[in-house]
């Protein structure tokens, strides 16, 4: 029986070092990236080919896990071991990993040419440096070739960090955390527990959860959190002015302080602090530096394989069919991809990496399917504020919102309780909506002028909804997506408010 064989080999690394893994020679299916939208090809792959044979390339130590959390719940874990199990409860108090799936998930790279069933294999710290196109392979950081009948590039993006900060020299650049991997978050953590000042720079999703989740900190150990960034407000970028300025202020109660408007000048280390001089003059002193200030996409096989990259959005250009050549497609967020809906985009979620993931891997084996189905994120940013959003959101387009009052049920966790969903990645729980109807309640007047308790935000472009925030208005994401879906021009969004229900607790 073949349980013999596994002893015996165990027996023998017990006096030898083992020996590096035996790398296949050919894969019918070769996923170049660990991440989300890999993980999803993968998934997605083995769904419609049952004993396809798949392995996943990735230049990290560890197996396919999703990032949101390292930025989200893992902060909120009561468990001081957190950073050694990476296990975070969901919103309905069920805890989980951030893997996607436990070792035992995986076969062995060595094993998958013989598989008889197939199965999804990870070869752990490989980087494909090199992609011959025509011959179909690729070449490793090592010298190894695999070719493959289907290749999908998932390799995401690389942090982008500030030129100020690079050209300061080493002594900065090891007090400088650039965020995006679980080693970021273990070392993060443990900057958090030994310094008495953290100043994240970036005015972004990343960066204000961050600072939201290092704020919370700072209220129990002390732990001063500046964040500073260009725009006026948090989410400047994404959130209208008002409604920006109103999450700054939410940001604050979480113990962060605010350095708005802030461009930096020079950072420098002196007397072993940084101070971080702003273009307008004012100096800011603090121990360490988180910058969250974007993300480039991975693009480096695109020299060797003769593929596009988009000059606008970055990344890698491929048709609504995530193709980028005749076997080879791109998801996640090194794909610039066409929206048969929206036009050409570039996005960089974790349920867009599952949503082009997945659509990738149908397509892979013989879906020929567009790519319409909106991707959604989320951002909780503190207990009061939650939004969900889908389709194209950016503080340029011109915006309707329509608010109501919020009840003490439209925070993020009461919705997390009430949903049972893990992660809120809401292509993982499909839901489809039929047309709504609409709430016949009346609306009702918001007291105070300035009270967003809760609402929905539109995004136009030529007069049609591109995009919708819900504003801690939790479930209602099918609704939106029909919106979008439909693209018609409506005379008067409060009426398609209504669509939502917003009035009626």
């Amino acid at each position: 029986p073949p349980g013999v064989f596994v002893a015996v080999s165990e027996i023998k690394s017990g006096d030898a070092a083992p020996s590096p893994p035996k790398i296949p020679s050919h894969s019918p299916y070769l996923l170049i990236g660990g991440g989300t939208a890999s993980f999803a090809a993968a998934r997605s792959i083995r769904a419609r080919d049952p004993g396809a044979k798949v392995l996943i390339v990735t230049d990290e130590p560890d197996l396919p896990y999703m990032r949101p959390p390292l930025s989200k719940e893992l902060w909120f874990s009561d468990d001081p071991s957190v950073t050694e199990t990476l296990r975070f409860k969901q919103w309905n108090g069920k805890e989980r990993s951030i893997y996607f799936q436990p070792p035992s998930f995986y076969i062995n790279p060595e094993d998958l040419e013989s598989a008889e069933n197939g199965g999804v294999a990870v070869l752990l710290s490989k980087k494909v440096v090199h992609m011959d196109v025509r011959g179909n392979k690729v070449k490793l950081d090592d010298g190894t070739e695999i070719s493959y009948d289907k290749c999908l590039i998932a390799t995401g993006g690389v942090p982008r960090n500030l030129q100020v900060i690079e050209r300061a020299g080493e002594e900065v650049m090891s007090r400088t955390t650039l965020f995006r991997k679980i080693e970021d978050f273990k070392s993060l953590d443990k900057v958090s527990r030994n310094v008495k000042s953290v100043t994240i720079i970036g005015g972004g999703f990343l960066g204000s959860e961050l600072a939201c989740a290092l704020g919370r900190k700072s209220t129990e150990s002390g732990l001063e959190v500046i964040q500073m960034f260009p725009e006026r407000g948090n989410m400047g970028k994404v959130l209208p002015e008002y409604l920006s300025n109103w999450t700054t202020e939410k940001v604050k109660r979480e113990g962060v302080k605010i350095i708005s408007e802030a461009l930096v000048k020079s950072v420098a280390c002196k007397d072993d602090r940084l101070e971080i001089l702003l273009k307008d003059g004012r100096l800011v002193k603090t121990d360490h530096i988180v910058a969250a200030v974007g993300l480039e996409p991975n693009v480096d096989l695109a020299k060797s394989g003769g593929l596009e990259v988009d000059s606008d959005f970055g990344g890698y250009r491929v048709n609504a069919e995530l193709q980028a050549r005749s076997n080879i497609w791109v998801a996640g967020d090194a794909a610039c991809f066409y929206d048969i809906r929206l036009g050409r985009r570039r996005v960089e979620h974790h349920d867009h990496a599952v949503v082009s993931g997945r659509l990738a891997g149908e397509n892979m084996t013989g879906a020929s399917k567009p790519y319409w189905h909106q991707s959604m994120f989320w951002s909780d940013l503190g207990p009061d504020v939650g939004y969900e959003a889908i389709g194209i959101v950016d503080s340029s387009l011109p915006t309707v919102g329509v608010f109501a009052k919020a009840t003490a049920k439209d925070t993020p966790k009461a919705a997390t309780e009430e949903s049972g969903t893990g992660i809120r990645s809401e292509s993982e729980t499909e839901d489809t909506a039929t047309s709504p109807v609409a709430s016949t309640a009346p609306a009702p007047v918001v007291g105070h002028k300035d009270d967003y308790g809760k609402g929905v935000i539109f995004y136009l472009r030529d007069k049609v909804v591109v995009g919708i925030i819900l504003w801690n208005v939790f479930n209602r994401m099918p609704v939106a997506r029909k919106i979008i879906k439909d693209g018609e021009e409506h005379a008067d969004l409060n009426e398609v408010a209504k669509l939502f229900n917003i009035h009626e607790d």
